[in-house]
């Protein structure tokens, strides 16, 4: 397992756990990026609760899973958007409009697509979930 992108990996694991079924899911390496893209995904109700277990080695979050993820993953090449490209992002992601969110980090922080058209904020694109 390479450790390249370790927000794709983070995602790529929680995908196949959520489709194998299991409860909760231990990602490690954490970071404050992996953090942020988990507390949107849970403000959006597609994760449970997640926890920061202290190992001693940077820790680990455990995640409990619900069961709602169809697909999630990190964008690659980190694509720079402006409010206007948001549509042309959306459909090559997300299956159907209205469904799903995109991840994007802007100068006000990370938040959806949604909320970054709804305050006119460009950004960078992160990842994706529905």
């Amino acid at each position: 397992m390479s450790l390249n992108d370790p927000l794709a990996n983070a995602l790529s694991l929680i995908l196949n756990n959520e489709k194998i079924g299991r409860a909760e899911c231990k990602i490690k390496p954490q970071s404050k990026v992996i953090r942020e893209v988990f507390k949107i995904m849970k403000d959006n109700h597609y994760i449970g609760d997640f926890k920061l277990v202290e190992d001693g080695r940077g820790g680990q979050l455990v995640l409990n899973l619900l069961g709602k993820i169809n697909k999630c993953g990190a964008i690659k090449p980190r694509y720079p958007v402006t409010v206007e490209e948001y549509e042309k992002f959306e459909r090559r992601y997300l299956p159907a409009k209205d469904f799903g969110m995109l991840i994007v980090s802007t100068s006000k922080g990370m938040m959806t697509h949604k909320q970054a058209k709804e305050i006119k904020e460009g950004g960078v694109l992160i990842a994706y979930c529905y």
